[in-house]
């Protein structure tokens, strides 16, 4: 393994997730003015891309409504400040099982099963520049809960962003997932420049210790450009690791919630944290105009 250090980082802020945070932080944005402000706000602390989900205004739980996207994406289009914008494609893939005695049917609440089509339904009604496809299945959490992306599932996914001329960020849980990632690149599923996030310490996918961290590194394409984020306490620390490694970081609400012990965090808050550890490492932080050209992104003009 050869790894050194990057010194040309950008920053990804995740700005809400469709986690149950909105009870834990007042600060987790909900309505799609407040993510757009958070987006906004994290753009101008010095984040070159935004990741976004919804959420229902009035209950504050995940949706996918591309009401509610378009909502947010013509905000911040709109606003002064440029960021590359990166919209999730996760949701319509939850399964919940009905109980370990009884797993069918599955529970109403907390499943959400969709086709690839109507999973992309606001992708092409927002027409982001980037866009998540989770590749694979696992189990995520406690309970009976299941992330479900099948191979089938996946390789309609990534067809379906390649019509619509959206980049693919491949969503690494695990090894297994950067397998299969590779396999759709070597069929032209997914065209370079190729980017992934590898994500670390969700449980029950790869964990965050450092030598696994370096192992899912290790399985990364050297022509593949990748940044990573842990989750919770360990977080802020993992920008240092992704750097050291050779990759990009990703911060945000959506992965952690704090500032420090006890302090909860505004999305820029992250931000700035980030960038003071980057450039504290002697490493410069890159703006949207520079990861376009990096990914060969075309930015895109309100509608």
């Amino acid at each position: 393994m050869s790894l050194a250090m990057n010194r040309e980082v950008f920053v990804t802020c995740a700005v809400t997730g469709s986690g149950d945070t909105t009870g834990k932080s007042e600060k987790v944005p909900i309505t799609p003015a407040e993510i757009a402000g958070a987006a906004i706000e994290a753009a101008k602390a010095g984040a070159a891309v935004v990741h976004c989900h919804v959420r229902d205004p009035m209950t504050g739980k995940p949706s996918r409504d591309p009401a509610l996207f378009r909502e947010v994406t013509d905000r911040i289009r709109e606003a002064e400040t440029d960021v590359v914008l990166n919209l999730t494609a996760g949701m319509g893939g939850d399964l919940t099982l009905g109980s370990v005695e009884k797993p069918l049917p599955p529970a109403t609440a907390g499943t959400d099963m969709a086709g690839a089509t109507e999973r992309l339904a606001h992708i092409a009604e927002c027409l982001p520049e980037i866009c998540t496809l989770d590749c694979g299945t696992m189990n995520f959490g406690e309970g009976d809960y299941v992330m479900t992306n099948t191979p089938a599932m996946l390789r309609a996914m990534a067809e379906g962003m390649k019509r619509l001329g959206v980049r693919p960020e491949i969503e690494a849980f695990d090894t297994g997932h950067l397998w299969f990632a590779k396999q759709l690149a070597s069929e032209g599923v997914i065209e370079g420049p190729t980017l992934v996030q590898l994500c670390m310490g969700v449980p029950w996918g790869a964990p965050d210790d450092l030598r696994t961290f370096l192992a899912m590194v290790d399985a990364v394409p050297p022509d593949w450009t990748w940044s990573a984020f842990s989750i919770g306490r360990h977080a802020i620390p993992f920008v240092a690791a992704a750097v050291l490694a050779g990759g990009n970081v990703r911060v945000g609400l959506e992965d952690n919630l704090y500032l420090s012990k006890g302090v909860f965090a505004t999305n820029a808050q992250l931000v700035e944290r980030a960038v003071s550890l980057i450039e504290g490492m002697g490493a410069t932080v890159i703006g949207p105009a520079a990861v376009r050209e990096k990914l060969a992104l075309t930015k895109r003009a309100p509608r």
